[in-house]
């Protein structure tokens, strides 16, 4: 009976084995977290940026879908651009695109929003501001983050372009992202020019009234706007319209 004892404590004396990781396997499993959570980091932060580039087509759809019952109420004229090279500071004409299109989406005009302290600003949900845009030009008294085509409708012109003068509205553009302070827009070394901020693409509306995504190398953001078969900026190419000015 005792040596039976001595042998059950013998045996039970025994260390069992050690099933822990070693310093090698902890860090293997540390870089391979680590991995994971950068992955997931960037594809929430692909499909955030996916989210806010189509909400800004969705905007700027509206404004296309306000220009035919503007121009339809107007002998097919278009609206006024706003002013041109420098951050917008005049807002109070009727003409401009931030004051006559807004009644057709039963919005107040950017000349009323102004006065009361309602005007647009970053983070707004309005179809004023682009979800992307962040910040508004030092100086600029009201936030735009869209412009009209700087070509179209410029103020020098005795009257607005006309839409049954213009061909091709499917490739004209009509208004696109802008970078936050000036009401008209191209793309351009300027500090004007079409921002490429939903990743590395911009968004357009065009005349017809159908939205799209380009990337800014193609558009020519901040170089200049390039001649592609499916974007036009010029309204009549060649003609002394073809510079932005004002």
């Amino acid at each position: 009976m005792k040596a039976f004892e001595r042998i059950t404590r013998s045996k039970s004396s025994r260390r069992a084995p050690s099933y822990g990781f070693t310093l090698i396997e902890l860090l293997v499993v540390i870089v391979v977290i680590a991995v994971l959570a950068a992955l997931s980091a960037a594809a929430v932060m692909k499909v955030s940026e996916y989210s806010k580039r189509a909400a800004c087509l969705s905007n700027l759809r509206q404004w296309g879908v306000a220009l035919p019952l503007y121009y339809a109420d107007n002998n097919g004229s278009l609206p006024r651009r706003g002013q041109g090279v420098r951050i917008v500071t005049q807002f109070d004409r009727p003409e401009d695109w931030f004051n006559s299109l807004p009644p057709y989406m039963d919005i107040p005009p950017l000349s009323k929003l102004m006065p009361e302290g309602r005007a647009p600003k970053p983070g707004d949900r309005s179809v004023f501001v682009c979800p992307s845009a962040m910040k508004s030009q030092a100086g600029a008294s009201a936030f735009l983050s869209y412009g009209m085509n700087m070509y179209l409708s410029q103020w020098n012109q005795p009257t607005p372009d006309n839409m049954n003068m213009i061909k091709n509205p499917s490739q004209l553009v009509f208004m696109a992202d802008s970078p936050g302070g000036y009401s008209s827009t191209i793309p351009s070394a300027a500090p004007y020019s079409v921002p490429a901020r939903h990743g590395d693409h911009a968004c357009l509306v065009f005349c017809d009234g159908h939205a799209q995504a380009f990337t800014g190398d193609y558009l020519g953001c901040g170089t200049g706007a390039k001649t592609q078969p499916d974007i036009r900026w010029e309204t009549f190419p060649g003609s002394s319209k073809g510079t932005p000015i004002r």
